[in-house]
């Protein structure tokens, strides 16, 4: 992506590993305990009660990452989540809103969010509604999917886009049936599961129409970029990292979509750039999705 002179967000926290300690935030135990269990996932993947499909990247958590890459990758963490800014102030201008901006905390290995949840190294990227924060492990961020072949600036910032789109839906109330299916039914229930994936996929397309606003704005993006994430896509479904991890797919478990689904709703953002489209995700028959 084509970066230089953009601006930087002054939405970061970083709070990498510096002297040998990991800082820490404190926060409460309440429903953003629950969806931080909810909507973190492993390379567009997994909540951390399917501890079985985390084997299969483990072993690529720990790759050292120099630190030239690292603070380069910190500083377009930045780019990336400046432009978000820009798309969804101006998305929630359009129909008289505002937009609360999240912030984007950098870390090493774990973190204490404000979902009172810590969050260790392997689960990768994730949003806490507690404190409307998306965290980030660059480390494990780019040995996780450099691991996958050949990636771009555009696959790294799909992934903040995905969890800028939960916390848009966070401040829609787009999570809410999700969060009453969770205390309802249960995270394991076939009702939560359906209103997960809903939202995941729904995050998808919420990245996508921020990648249709960058590429409109800014001409950053180039074709081979698109053809890139595009590829990589769907390696991010539950049934290609169950397959991979297990051997075998249960759909019953699936909590993010198919390979095919997240695919297909990412393309379509970044083809219509029109976030209120989306919705329909939250309402079509689930066999639809």
């Amino acid at each position: 992506m084509k970066l230089d002179g953009r601006r930087m967000s002054t939405n970061v926290d970083d709070r990498r590993k510096k002297g040998g300690t990991v800082a820490k935030v404190g926060g409460g135990i309440g429903i953003g305990g629950i969806i931080i269990a909810l909507i973190v996932w492993l390379l567009g993947g997994e909540t951390p009660n399917v501890g079985t499909i985390l084997q299969d990247v483990q072993s690529t958590a720990s790759t050292w990452v120099d630190s030239k890459t690292q603070e380069q990758m910190a500083t377009k963490c930045s780019q990336f989540l400046a432009s978000t800014e820009d798309f969804w102030t101006e998305e929630f201008e359009k129909v008289g809103g505002y937009y609360r901006q999240p912030k984007l905390v950098l870390y090493s290995d774990t973190v204490t969010t404000g979902c009172g949840y810590e969050q260790a190294k392997c689960m990768g990227p994730f949003y806490c509604n507690g404190d409307e924060s998306v965290y980030i492990d660059i480390d494990q961020m780019v040995s996780s999917y450099t691991s996958m072949g050949d990636v771009c600036d555009l696959v790294y910032a799909e992934i903040i886009g995905h969890e800028v789109g939960h916390h848009v839906e966070h401040l829609r109330g787009e999570m809410d049936k999700m969060m009453e299916m969770a205390y309802r039914y249960g995270q394991e229930s076939t009702q939560f599961l359906k209103e997960s994936v809903r939202t995941e996929l729904l995050a998808d397309y919420y990245a996508g129409c921020w990648a249709h606003f960058e590429q409109a704005r800014f001409g950053s993006i180039s074709d081979d970029e698109i053809r890139k994430t595009l590829d990589l896509m769907p390696k991010k479904g539950d049934d290609y990292i169950q397959k991979k991890a297990r051997g075998y797919v249960n759909p019953d478990s699936f909590t993010h979509g198919t390979s095919e689904q997240r695919y297909r709703w990412f393309k379509k953002g970044l083809e219509s750039g029109d976030p209120a489209a989306g919705r329909v995700i939250l309402t079509m028959p689930y066999d639809q999705l």
